[in-house]
This record gives structure tokens, C-alpha cells and sequence, in this order.
């Protein structure tokens, strides 16, 4: 693990946030907390870093989204697997993209926002807060 944080350093940190971010599995957490307590990189730093690539990875569903919009109107969407993130969407509005980090519901939720065409900077703002509080909740656990 040292080779890797030495040599990836917040470049693995921004790779591993993006992936964990879009529909893929990853462990961006981890990594964030392993470079924290690894001293190398301020935890502003770290935060920043962690929160972009996250950030980025759930406008990449927001576009996937997007996109399937095209195809399929949210009106047609009885019995999709999307329909349920579309739903809470539409119920609780924009707003719901805070909680974007939450496993399972977060990309689905980024997902239905960019096919409701939910403002993309809105949405960027939204999904930046959530996500980011998130790891600076992990980095004050670490430092404390």
C-alpha cells in the first residue's frame, strides 16, 4: 500500500473517487484515509481532491441519464430498474442529490436527476455538497 500512495498519491485519490462515484465498485474511503494518516498531503488537499473526482464521477450519471432520456421518456418508465431513483426525485426534488454518497441509492438518484434534466449546475452543487461532507466527516474522525 505505501508503493501505491507513494507513487499514485492524490492522482489515485482523484481516479479512485471517480470510479467509486459512477456505477463501478470502489474504495475511494479508504484511500482518502490511508493518505491522512500517511501525512504526506494537507486534509484541505485531500478533501478537495476526494470531492472533485467523487463529484465528477456523479455528473458522469447525471449525464448517463441524461442520455437515456432521449430514449426513454420518464413517463415510459414502468418496471425500469431507474424507476424507483426517478421517483424519489420527483417526490423530493432536486435536493435528494445530497445524499448521492449513500451506497446503493447514490447513483441511481444521480442517474434519475440527469433524466428529469435536473439543472446540471445545480446538480453539480448538490452532489459536490454531499460528497464532500461525507469525507470531511471521515478525514475529522481520523484526525480525532
Amino acid at each position: 500500500m505505501d508503493a501505491f500512495l507513494s507513487e499514485w498519491g492524490v492522482w489515485g485519490l482523484f481516479i479512485s473517487a471517480f470510479i467509486s462515484s459512477t456505477l463501478l465498485p470502489g474504495g475511494s474511503e479508504v484511500l482518502l484515509l490511508a493518505l491522512a494518516m500517511n501525512g504526506s498531503y494537507g486534509d484541505g488537499l485531500l478533501l478537495l481532491v476526494a470531492t472533485a473526482g467523487n463529484s465528477l464521477g456523479g455528473m458522469s450519471s447525471w449525464l448517463i441519464g441524461w442520455w437515456l432520456a432521449r430514449r426513454y421518456p420518464p413517463e415510459n418508465l414502468s418496471g425500469h430498474k431507474y424507476e424507483h431513483g426517478v421517483a424519489r426525485v420527483r417526490r423530493w426534488g432536486s435536493p435528494v442529490l445530497l445524499l448521492s454518497w449513500l451506497p446503493l441509492i447514490g447513483d441511481p438518484l444521480c442517474v434519475a436527476a440527469g433524466w428529469l434534466r435536473v439543472n446540471p449546475v445545480w446538480a453539480l452543487c448538490l452532489i459536490a455538497l454531499g460528497k464532500g461532507g461525507r469525507y470531511a466527516v471521515l478525514l475529522w474522525l481520523v484526525q480525532n
